[in-house]
């Protein structure tokens, strides 16, 4: 199936802000439903919805083409992927933004039920797939907390991940990876300590399960400068288990992960700096003074300076002296008529 690229400017100029780049500007979430869904698994995706507002879009629209982890299955996903994309006018009038970089995409089934896949995306094409299933779930309306302390839309969380599993079982280690860059939101260079007030904490509980929940960053006093933190849960929490993963193909993983060093330097000529000075007039160099140059300027003769013909100190003088005569004269009649 061909598919026509827009060519105008100014789509052009859209379609390369979501070309592949060596770092990642903004990146958005694409949460789909299978064929068929549990309602534990909408309550699921709805959450996750809500704690990615701002940086999530969500369909509600059955897929019934998406085959994950079976051969060509997932070119309905790349395509859909692709058309999101391709999509300009709607972004535009929308101001949407997309950049799809992550699929979460959930569905239910007898033989893997409350199933969820996270897969990256890089260049329209399926980078890596992680297939978990979700156990003990709670949703955010179960747990009991001051609404005072719960944490802003799109505020940076801290994730920490405990456990050794996370180090030593594959399986673990890629859902780690796959997790902290699903739930880190917007890479920064620089953040403010005063708006950290969530933490996502993923702990192992076998070689294959993972306990996920999110929490509120509570701030107290503790006597000395640092202050003493408190997590306060406030959900959702749930269980993950592992049941299937596929890890990126090299020649993929290879161009993803190309940085700035792999990049062709550009040649730069290099020229010495007295050669430099000799290119421009009226300049020299001195071991003491550095560069010094010289300027010339005209003389300037003040007298045949063009003056305004009517300049308000002009005006101001004249009616002083029409004042000083007016009252010399009233003076002198006032004189005259006492004699």
């Amino acid at each position: 199936m061909k598919i026509k690229t827009p060519m105008k400017g100014r789509v052009k100029r859209e379609l390369d802000k979501r070309a592949p780049k060596l770092v990642e500007t903004g990146k958005k979430t694409l949460i789909l439903q299978g064929t068929k869904t549990s309602g534990t698994l909408n309550s699921v995706l709805s959450e996750i919805y809500h704690l990615k507002k701002g940086g999530a879009v969500r369909y509600t629209r059955k897929n019934d083409n998406i085959r994950r982890f079976e051969s060509g299955g997932e070119t309905s996903l790349e395509f859909q992927n692709l058309c999101l994309t391709l999509n300009i006018v709607k972004i535009i009038l929308l101001n949407l933004g997309y950049y799809e970089v992550i699929v979460l995409y959930g569905s239910h089934s007898k033989k893997r039920p409350n199933n969820l896949v996270i897969g990256r995306m890089y260049d329209h094409h399926v980078y890596d797939l992680i297939e978990v299933g979700v156990e003990n779930f709670k949703s955010i309306e179960s747990f009991s907390y001051d609404k005072k302390i719960a944490p802003r839309v799109g505020s940076k969380p801290f994730i920490a991940f405990i456990g050794e599993g996370f180090e030593n079982v594959d399986e673990l280690k890629h859902l780690k990876e796959v997790l902290l860059y699903f739930l880190r939101g917007e890479v920064v260079e620089n953040i403010n300590l005063a708006g950290l007030d969530r933490v996502y904490v993923c702990t192992t509980i076998s070689s294959n399960k993972v306990y996920l929940t999110h929490c509120a960053l509570q701030l107290k006093k503790s006597g000395t400068v640092v202050p003493r933190m408190e997590l306060v849960e406030v959900g959702p929490s749930m269980d993950l288990v592992v049941r299937r993963h596929r890890l990126p193909n090299e020649g993929l993983r290879k161009e993803a992960m190309k940085t700035a060093k792999d990049q062709p330097k550009k040649k730069v000529r290099r020229i010495c700096i007295l050669t430099l000075l000799t290119l421009f007039k009226n300049v020299s160099s001195d071991a003491i003074q550095g560069t010094i140059g010289k300027i010339y300027i005209p003389d300037q003769k003040v007298g045949e300076l063009a003056l305004p013909n009517k300049a308000k100190g002009v005006k101001s003088e004249r009616r002083e002296a029409k004042n000083k005569e007016a009252n010399e004269h009233a003076s002198k009649k006032q004189k005259e008529e006492s004699e």
